[in-house]
C-alpha cells in the first residue's frame, strides 16, 4: 500500500470555500493516468489553512470519490498531539486505508519527543501510519535512530524521507529493512530513492503530470532500468518548475492554466509573479500539458 507513484493532491478552492467538485474531478484525472495512491490533506493540500471541517471533509470527499479503487493515505499530522490523534481517529472512522503524519513543526521536539508523539497516536488509533519527516518545513529533522525505533510499532509502516539528504534516506532504509516502507518525499530523488530501496514517491509533479510519474516507477517496478531512467530525467524540469515558488502554488496555478481547477491559494500564500508563470508556461508547453 505503500509504495508506488502516490500523489499529494492539492485542495481546489473556489471563493475562498473548497471546491469539491473540482476535487473529484481531479481524483479521476489522477485514477485515469495510473496514480497508486492518493494523500489529501498533506503539505501540497495547504492542510495548514484548512480547517478542521475543511479537512475532515476533503478526506471524506477522496475516499468517497476514490471508491476502494487504489489507497488513500490521509493526512492527519499537526504540531498538536491531541490534534494529530483526533484527525487520524477521524481518518480511520472514514475508512482511510493509512495515516501521514508529518513531524511535529514550529515548536521543535526532541527526538524523544517525536518518539513519544508518534507512539501514542500509533497506540491509540489501529491505523497504518506513514512518518512524514520534512525539515525544510518543520525545523526538525527525524534522525534514522528515532525512525528505526518506531518501526518497532506494529501500525508504523512507512515512512516519507523529504530531508533531501540521500545519505540519511539511505541510513533509514537500512536500519528499517524490512520493518518500514521507505518513499521519496522529492520529485527530484524519486530514481535514486528506488535505487536505495525504496518503494515509492510521494509526488507533487504528479499533480500536473500524473502518467510521467507512474511510468517511471513502473519501469523502475518491472526491471526496466533504462526506461525508468528516461521518465526520471525528462521530469526533472518539471520538478524545478513545481518549486518555482513556495509549494502549492506552482502546481495549483498550473492546473489553473490547464483548466482543472481555479488558482487560488490561501493566505498567507500569494499568487506566482508573472515572470515565474511565464517560465511555468514555457515549461508546460514542453510536456503538451496546455
Amino acid at each position: 500500500m505503500i509504495s508506488g507513484a502516490m500523489v499529494a493532491i492539492v485542495t481546489p478552492f473556489k471563493n475562498g470555500q473548497l471546491d469539491e467538485d473540482a476535487l473529484r474531478a481531479l481524483i479521476e484525472f489522477q485514477l485515469e493516468n495510473g496514480t497508486h495512491a492518493i494523500i489529501p490533506c498533506g503539505t501540497t493540500g495547504e492542510s495548514a489553512t484548512l480547517s478542521h471541517a475543511e479537512h475532515k471533509r476533503v478526506v471524506e470527499i477522496t475516499i468517497e470519490q476514490v471508491k476502494g479503487r487504489i489507497p488513500v493515505i490521509a493526512g492527519t499530522g499537526s504540531n498538536n498531539t491531541a490534534e494529530a490523534l483526533e484527525l487520524t481517529k477521524h481518518a480511520k472512522s472514514a475508512k482511510a486505508d493509512a495515516a501521514l503524519m508529518i513531524t511535529p513543526y514550529y515548536n521543535k521536539p526532541s527526538q524523544e519527543g517525536l518518539y513519544h508523539h508518534f507512539k501514542k497516536v500509533a497506540t491509540e488509533v489501529p491505523i497504518p501510519i506513514v512518518l512524514y519527516n520534512v525539515p525544510g518545513r518543520t525545523g526538525v529533522n527525524m534522525l534514522p535512530e528515532t525512525v528505526a525505533r518506531l518501526a518497532e510499532i506494529d501500525n508504523i509502516q512507512g515512512i516519507k524521507e523529504a530531508s533531501g539528504d540521500m545519505a540519511q534516506i539511505a541510513e533509514v532504509i537500512r536500519v528499517c529493512a524490512g520493518r518500514l516502507n521507505v518513499v521519496s518525499g522529492d520529485d527530484f530523488i524519486t530514481l535514486p530513492v528506488l535505487a536505495a530501496g525504496g518503494t515509492g514517491v510521494i509526488s507533487v509533479v504528479s499533480n500536473v503530470n500524473p502518467k510521467l510519474i507512474s511510468c517511471l516507477v513502473d519501469a523502475y517496478n518491472r526491471g526496466d532500468l533504462l526506461t525508468a531512467r528516461e521518465f526520471y530525467l525528462k521530469s526533472l524540469p518539471l520538478c524545478r518548475a513545481m518549486f518555482l515558488e513556495t509549494n502549492p502554488v506552482p502546481a495549483k496555478t498550473a492546473l489553473a492554466l490547464m483548466g482543472k481547477i481555479g488558482p487560488e491559494v490561501r493566505l498567507p500564500l500569494w499568487s506566482m509573479t508573472s515572470a515565474n508563470q511565464e517560465k511555468l508556461k514555457g515549461c508546460l508547453r514542453e510536456y503538451q500539458l496546455l
